[in-house]
């Protein structure tokens, strides 16, 4: 009995921002559990897929999309593409598309608030925010009118508090430019708390779960000083591996958390518990 409570096997998951160093990982643990899963993402690539991934393409338990979540008809074209490739409405949905602006990102995206263009915010707040809602109109009520699912919104730490501005100073130090982490993700981030727990209510009696995971930073090779200054925030003392929010999303899409609906889990080594 135990054993099937974390079964997800040939459940059709949709993984939108699948392409990414995220998407990739979650698309891989759900494919190891036995899942089918469906990519959606903007920009399809096989070759940028990871190799041990692209053997399930073959295998049928695979299947790429591409699509645009912040255009409904897209994404209704995607659900119609999956139900006829495996015959069946998916179970489950993880959010995981979007936009952020990185330490590299140009100057007027990481400058002063007061200057923040209002077309990175619109652009931000489309795929981040929008896009999350069409997907969830979309794939979530085809999954209430089935009577079962699971909905995973990808949040952030900088969606449950402020970032610390702090952390960046070396870069002005070092002779570049200042840098603010822009307000526009945080915001996206922080809207998608408050759609997780409208979405969780409205359809909780219709058997369609969803929840979000409030996520870290990943380490990806950043520089030395961007290390130094984000761990020592980080109860922990480190950033998360890429692998680490797995065994989270197999949870939510299993029936070990058949009783969970409508929450946020921080997976952030700490940060917001200072």
């Amino acid at each position: 009995m135990t054993s099937d409570l974390f079964n997800i096997e040939d459940k059709v998951i949709v993984v939108t921002g699948g392409m990414g160093q995220l998407g990739q990982q979650f698309t891989k643990v759900l494919l190891n559990s036995r899942a089918k899963v469906a990519i959606l993402d903007c920009s399809i690539k096989k070759i940028a897929l990871q190799a041990n991934l692209r053997r399930h393409i073959e295998n049928k338990r695979l299947v790429l999309i591409h699509a645009d979540v912040t255009k409904r008809e897209s994404l209704e074209q995607a659900l119609v593409k999956i139900q006829e490739k495996w015959g069946r409405t998916p179970y489950g949905l993880i959010n995981n598309a979007a936009l952020d602006s990185p330490p590299g990102a140009p100057a007027e995206e990481t400058g002063l608030f007061e200057d923040f263009p209002d077309a990175s915010w619109d652009r931000v707040m489309n795929v981040n925010v929008k896009g999350v809602f069409l997907a969830c109109q979309v794939f979530g009520k085809a999954m209430a009118d089935a009577g079962a699912g699971s909905i995973i919104n990808i949040g952030s730490t900088y969606g449950m508090v402020s970032p610390d501005h702090r952390i960046y100073e070396y870069k002005e130090k070092n002779g570049g430019e200042s840098f603010y982490k822009p307000v526009a993700y945080s915001a996206s981030k922080s809207a998608l708390v408050n759609l997780t727990k409208y979405i969780a209510v409205y359809w909780a009696k219709s058997g369609v779960r969803t929840n979000l995971m409030g996520l870290g930073g990943v380490f990806n090779n950043q520089d030395e000083e961007f290390m130094q200054g984000y761990c020592n925030k980080v109860p922990m003392g480190r950033m998360a591996n890429a692998d680490e929010y797995n065994g989270t999303v197999v949870y939510l899409m299993s029936n070990a958390s058949s009783y969970v609906t409508g929450t946020t889990i921080m997976l952030d080594g700490g940060w917001t518990a200072w």
